[in-house]
């Protein structure tokens, strides 16, 4: 009976579930592996680790990871700020609404590679993942803003009129608890796709001192446990990334009571 009682709380605790999906997966990978039996297809979790080792102690490595962790924000960030400027021009004018939202529209229904073929003619190959990125997270931001805009609670709205808040305490206690959520989630999703679209930018424009030209290197030269090993890295670092702008939009929330 101890024994069941220890292993349900075991089960759980949300670290070790976490742990458990983990080694699943990876378990899964290495059947995988077992079964093709061929590493120029699939390669084991074990190869993979040991040729992240061997890349990590070259400075080339790094210096690869942070340009293209420092292109993908750059336009993550750009993305953020105009999206949220567009979301607010076009709630308080249904005139701006109408000029932008077709432009937004046609940003989100294009298929990526057009645009970073049309940026490589337009654009030096350099900047081509960061205006991707851009591209990518300004309508996901702009339409959840809008969201929390228009859902709103208007009582609340009232009773900040009637208490004289004025504009700042106003958006301050009433339009961004509402707007936080949504906000939150734009970023989540928003910095996946900016990695997506900024790698596969970088794969496409062969961008120099890139982990999307060391993964296009990898395919040619068939090295398929580089190609393996600089994926880990993209997933890694989108993870953790995503981890800290969550925490960190937290703590902000927090330090200026607004409620999440």
């Amino acid at each position: 009976m101890t024994s069941t009682t220890q292993n349900r709380n075991l089960f759980q605790n949300k670290g070790f579930r976490k742990l458990l999906a983990a080694a699943f997966w990876f378990g899964l990978w290495q059947l995988a592996y077992l079964t093709v039996k061929q590493e120029i297809l699939i390669v084991s979790p074990v190869r993979v680790l040991q040729r992240l080792l061997e890349l990590s102690q070259s400075s080339e490595f790094w210096l690869t990871a942070l340009l293209s962790m420092l292109r993908i924000l750059e336009g993550f960030l750009f993305g953020l700020i105009c999206g949220n400027i567009l979301a607010v021009l076009t709630s308080v004018s249904r005139m701006m609404y109408d000029i932008f939202h077709p432009v937004i529209s046609i940003i989100k229904a294009t298929p990526v590679a057009s645009f970073i073929i049309l940026a490589l003619v337009w654009i030096p190959s350099p900047h081509v993942p960061a205006f991707t990125s851009f591209l990518m997270v300004t309508p996901i931001v702009w339409a959840n803003v809008v969201n929390g805009i228009k859902k709103t609670d208007h009582n609340l709205l009232q009773m900040a009129a009637c208490y004289r808040f004025g504009l700042i305490k106003t958006i301050k206690r009433v339009y961004l608890p509402s707007i936080m959520p949504y906000f939150t989630a734009a970023c989540t999703t928003g910095m996946g796709l900016a990695w997506k679209a900024g790698i596969a930018a970088e794969v496409l424009a062969v961008t120099p001192l890139s982990i999307g030209r060391q993964i296009y290197s990898s395919k040619i030269y068939i090295e398929t446990d580089d190609l393996f090993a600089w994926t880990v890295v993209v997933v890694t670092m989108s993870v953790i990334l995503e981890w800290l702008m969550v925490r960190f939009m937290r703590t902000v929330g927090q330090k200026y009571n607004i409620v999440q």
